[in-house]
């Protein structure tokens, strides 16, 4: 269930972040309502998640994550290109949060 809680909360941020370039500043009150309500809520199910998963990885995870996500919205809907350092840094970031997961002893299993 931990890491239920931790996907919530990574989801819910990558949709703030998202949102948070389509609201200009703060100028357009529906996706600033939708970035901030989205980090209210990433935030509360990171918090629950840290009662059982420790505070380095699970920040590892979710900035991780959330990083490759939001990148890859970023360049589907919004125009960012991705060169081959880019994609390669991308796949290290990814690489990372799979040995933490799958290697390290720091990690509920």
């Amino acid at each position: 269930m931990t890491y239920l809680y931790l996907t919530v909360a990574i989801l819910c941020e990558v949709l703030a972040t998202s949102f948070l370039k389509l609201s200009d500043g703060f100028s357009k009150p529906w996706p600033s309502l939708v970035t901030v309500v989205g980090y209210a809520v990433s935030f509360y199910f990171l918090s629950i998640a840290l009662r059982d998963i420790p505070t380095g990885v699970a920040y590892a995870i979710w900035s991780g994550v959330g990083i490759v996500l939001v990148t890859g919205i970023a360049w589907a809907f919004q125009g960012q290109k991705l060169d081959p350092a880019a994609l390669c840094g991308l796949g290290l970031i990814v690489a990372g949060v799979i040995v933490i997961n799958v290697f390290s002893s720091a990690t509920v299993h």
